[in-house]
């Protein structure tokens, strides 16, 4: 019988280049399609990174500033320009406040109980529910920043030492101020003594920048817990954190019309490696209605 030479399975090597060829031109066709839209999704993702970190500063800015002592809220930059921020930094300062009640008076119709004697005795008795507070913590009674009535310089404050039921005792008295007592109508407001006076600290934005500015950049800091300053000066001592990297600022307040005021910010944020950056703003209300 004869036998028949079978022929060995395999490709040539043209075959074989051309399978390679034609496999390289479709990579470069699926490469081609999908490089635009991952390229789009990552960019994307770096806006929107950029956009979250800018709202969550302003909006934690904005809760802080909110709850402001009336008539607290300064600008000053590292320049020394007076509610201006046109150099280097812009600082934004304010003493915070957590709640506040009524103090027993002579005129609110009581028989008895402890009044509160300006210039004289330290202790008072609370009108109604206990307002959130402890001792060393500060009140402060119809605050409006003119001499007398400045919480800054410790006109109208003072620090608790003692907490008894309803009634409080300060570590020194309320001065003896006229308008204060006439003015307030039992009135008084909580200072919490672990936060004070509070400054956010941010790069000023170049002036006229372009869309994205190449300089400039620096980081937005918030700064608690340090001594209240008759005159405002960039914070010293207390405690610091780190809100936003890569942020310059536009800052205006408008604080002249009556028990009103408004705070207008721009924070403008970059991704450095990519030159790219967002802008968002934020106007805030002020209530300086002591």
């Amino acid at each position: 019988m004869t036998r028949v030479p079978s022929r060995s399975a395999g490709f040539t090597l043209i075959e074989a280049i051309m399978v390679i060829v034609i496999t390289g031109i479709l990579s470069s066709i699926v490469a081609v399609f999908i490089t635009k839209p991952v390229q789009g999704y990552v960019d994307s993702v770096r806006r929107a990174e950029l956009t979250d970190a800018a709202d969550v500063a302003l909006r934690r800015m904005s809760r802080d500033i909110r709850l402001a002592l009336p008539n607290s809220l300064r600008l000053t930059d590292s320049a020394g320009h007076i509610n201006s921020c046109s150099s280097d930094t812009c600082y934004i300062e304010f003493i915070m406040t957590q709640s506040g009640s009524l103090y027993r008076t002579e005129s609110d119709g009581s028989t008895g109980g402890n009044v509160l004697s300006f210039g004289a005795d330290t202790s008072f008795d609370v009108l109604g529910a206990m307002p959130e507070m402890a001792i060393n913590d500060f009140i402060v009674i119809y605050n409006d920043g003119s001499s007398g009535l400045d919480a800054y310089t410790g006109d109208n404050r003072a620090k608790i030492n003692l907490i008894a039921g309803n009634t409080v005792t300060l570590a020194s008295p309320i001065a003896s101020t006229a308008p204060l007592k006439a003015l307030s109508n039992g009135r008084f407001q909580v200072v919490p003594g672990g936060v004070r006076a509070v400054t956010y600290a941010c790069p000023v934005a170049p002036a006229e920048p372009p869309e994205c500015p190449t300089s400039g950049w620096g980081n937005l800091q918030r700064y608690w817990n340090y001594d209240f300053n008759a005159s405002q000066t960039a914070p010293s001592g207390g405690s610091s954190a780190l809100l936003a990297s890569n942020v310059t600022c536009t800052v205006e307040y408008g604080g002249a019309l009556p028990r009103i005021g408004l705070l207008y910010i721009k924070l403008k944020l970059t991704d450095p490696s990519s030159g790219e950056c967002v802008s968002l703003f934020q106007q805030i209300h002020v209530d300086n209605a002591p």
